[in-house]
């Protein structure tokens, strides 16, 4: 499938982030999201957004412009090759929103849900026909962090997933294939148990919400940026590889497992994250320190891409 022309269905933080992605990558773009009418927060984040697409090399074939408004989901999947659906996770509004596009879609337009907390059978309750409804759901936020995770199943119909993955590799997406549905997918689940982890490290006096975030940060997250947890204990036991280091470290993962804390985060454990933060952030603005973010993952994400070209 030749994707020239794709929807955006809500255009709140991550589908804005989505939009500003397909516009760098030479795409019109037909939005709808009726709690920003007239497109202002929209525009905004585009025009936020590019020069970091830009730092990527991504806005060459670009048109920060190219992207109408619509007031309807059915006028805005009108003849749109490929869907991307950003609304808020509730049930209701997903099958409400499904029951009004699927009478207007191309026929072999794909439909893929950005959604981080709902299963895909739960959302394939709003079709009649959900053969064409995949998950691709991004990490936050799309446009900069190149992660897509893909979840298909048995409703779904032959090469979908496939040219999907097409689709999103041809804009620079990185894809995993979800071959069985859980709660959170993948990268969220992954996520959750390093954070649950790194709040019980605060709240048993063990460390600081700031020297808990420079140990991730400052250690093991700059080896997980460039590789992943297997590969990096395959690099870590010599020869020997992973076989090695399990057999070497296997009695000192079971010790500390056994002593992780499973937690649950009340109000008073959110507000003690919350100072910490605060604290660390040293009175600058979120802006600020999303910037800095930004930048950073940036100038990660240009060295790699010089890596790659340098074979």
């Amino acid at each position: 499938m030749a994707t020239n022309t794709v929807a955006a269905l809500g255009a709140g933080v991550i589908g804005a982030s989505w939009t500003a992605l397909f516009l760098a990558n030479g795409l019109r773009v037909q939005v709808y999201d009726p709690a920003d009418p007239d497109g202002e927060r929209l525009g905004a984040y585009i025009d936020n957004a590019w020069p970091t697409l830009t730092a990527l090399g991504l806005t060459d074939r670009g048109d920060r412009a190219n992207y109408q408004l619509f007031d309807s989901a059915a006028a805005a999947v009108d003849g749109a090759e490929f869907i991307q659906e950003s609304v808020p996770e509730r049930l209701d509004l997903k099958h409400a929103l499904y029951a009004e596009i699927e009478p207007a879609l191309l026929p072999g337009a794909i439909v893929a849900s950005s959604a981080s907390g709902l299963l895909v059978r739960e959302m394939q309750q709003g079709w009649r026909d959900p053969s064409r409804f995949i998950l691709g759901h991004p990490f936050n936020p799309p446009h900069l962090i190149p992660l897509v995770e893909l979840l298909a199943n048995e409703a779904t119909a032959p090469g979908v997933l496939e040219t999907a993955e097409a689709f999103y590799r041809g804009i620079g997406k990185i894809t995993i294939r979800v071959n069985k549905e859980v709660p959170a997918h993948v990268a969220n689940r992954l996520q959750a148990a390093l954070w649950r982890e790194a709040i019980s490290l605060v709240q048993n006096g063990v460390a600081s919400v700031e020297d808990v975030d420079k140990a991730v940060w400052a250690g093991p997250g700059l080896r997980w940026a460039a590789m992943g947890p297997h590969m990096l204990f395959h690099l870590g036991a010599g020869p020997g590889g992973l076989g090695e280091f399990c057999d070497r470290y296997r009695d000192s993962f079971h010790r500390w497992w056994d002593d992780l804390d499973d937690l649950r985060l009340d109000d008073g454990l959110a507000r003690q994250l919350f100072d910490g933060v605060v604290e660390e952030a040293a009175g600058r603005p979120v802006e600020s320190v999303a910037a800095e973010r930004d930048a950073l993952i940036v100038e990660f994400l240009r060295g790699r891409q010089t890596l790659a070209e340098n074979g």
